[in-house]
């Protein structure tokens, strides 16, 4: 629950993006922001606070984070100067990755190896459910009510359902091993690790470029009014909670092949996304294989990374997760650029640069992996 809170928080603003932008007569690429400096704080602060946190009971780090979610919420819901609005957006992106972290840690805690990835995948599953339930309702709402700040209402009650499942379902969990500053430290010297960061980097920022600017394209694009687009984000989340499942399954067998399979595909699916107009049954189907694709690159990117720190998964789940905001930051960013300079039709573009980008560098990673391999072979 409590991911399905931050998920909302973070993404929900993406179908009311084009009423905040009228609202405060900005352009769309400037509301952007809103998004890109929420994940530019994750990218940054996150892995020192999950490290500074990491010997914090992980019941009492989940709740107070989730209430500070809950009052954040409730501020911009109250339609604040911009300059406010934006502050109260930064704030729980501080203790994002921490709680990431606290929730899949708390999840695999008793599980065993082999069943660690199908644990994940049921905690990032809240991604897939938010996307599916949440976000598109919180949109629906904003256009039933013709209020953008109708959503943040949303936003704010399902961080009050979160604290109180929380408090009051959720068993105390105090940290019993903790690893010190050094060993999570280390995980930085490694150039597989490195290697890892930097292809969920790309591959996020592929993955953001067109989701972030979702309603005004599929506005401006394909001539849908808010309700329809509010349809297409349900659909959009039902086939990613799909997705989601399957590459579950996929990662116990395969992580390597089951991650760029998703990329590749997601990259793919760029130049149809280019190519469609006017609203016509095989857009609906084609949003569809979008969500198959977008939605578990958020698992296969995290365990791609981790499989590379099995010394410290905590601090890598963290790490992975400011890479993964630090993408959707710069996805976010340089794709607002482009719309500004040549419109809105161009972020299907960057979205299969980046993504090309980003099965070029997984194809480095291999090679270095098998390399390291051979080498080990030899010593032996």
């Amino acid at each position: 629950m409590s991911l399905i809170g931050i998920v909302t928080t973070e993404f929900g603003i993406i179908g009311i993006l084009p009423q905040i932008a009228n609202n405060y007569k900005l352009t769309i690429n400037s509301a952007g922001i809103l998004l890109s400096a929420f994940a530019m704080v994750v990218a940054i602060a996150g892995p020192f606070l999950t490290v500074l946190t990491s010997g914090v009971n992980r019941k009492k780090l989940m709740g107070v984070s989730m209430m500070i979610f809950m009052v954040t919420g409730l501020v911009s819901s109250l339609s604040p100067p911009f300059w406010l609005l934006m502050l109260v957006r930064l704030l729980p992106a501080f203790l994002h990755p921490a709680l990431v972290s606290a929730a899949i840690g708390a999840a695999t805690a008793s599980s065993e190896k082999a069943d660690a990835h199908k644990m994940m995948a049921i905690v990032i599953g809240g991604v897939g459910l938010a996307t599916i339930t949440t976000v598109p309702f919180a949109t629906f709402v904003a256009d039933l009510f013709n209020s953008w700040q109708a959503s943040f209402m949303i936003q704010t009650v399902i961080s009050i359902i979160a604290v109180a499942a929380i408090w009051l379902f959720l068993p105390s969990m105090p940290i019993t091993a903790h690893k010190g500053y050094g060993t999570q430290f280390k995980i930085l010297k490694k150039p597989l690790f490195i290697a890892s960061s930097v292809f969920v980097f790309l591959m996020n920022a592929a993955m953001f470029t067109t989701y972030s600017y979702f309603a005004d394209y599929l506005g401006k694009i394909n001539n849908m009014d808010p309700k329809m687009i509010s349809l297409m984000l349900l659909v959009f989340g039902g086939t990613g909670v799909l997705g989601n499942f399957v590459a579950g399954r996929l990662l116990s067998k395969n992580v390597s092949t089951t991650t760029v399979g998703f990329v590749a595909g997601l990259t793919i699916v760029s130049i149809p996304i280019y190519f469609s107009g006017a609203s016509s049954p095989w857009l609906f189907i084609l949003i569809a294989v979008w969500g198959f694709f977008h939605t578990p690159c958020f698992l296969t990117g995290q365990v791609y990374m981790i499989e590379t720190a099995p010394e410290a998964p905590e601090f890598a789940n963290s790490l992975s997760i400011s890479f993964i905001n630090l993408g959707i930051s710069a996805g976010t960013a340089i794709s607002g650029l482009s719309i500004a300079k040549f419109g809105i039709h161009s972020a299907p573009l960057v979205m299969l640069l980046f993504g090309g980008s980003a099965i070029i560098c997984f194809l480095i990673r291999e090679a270095m992996t098998n390399r390291k391999r051979r080498q080990s072979m030899i010593s032996l």
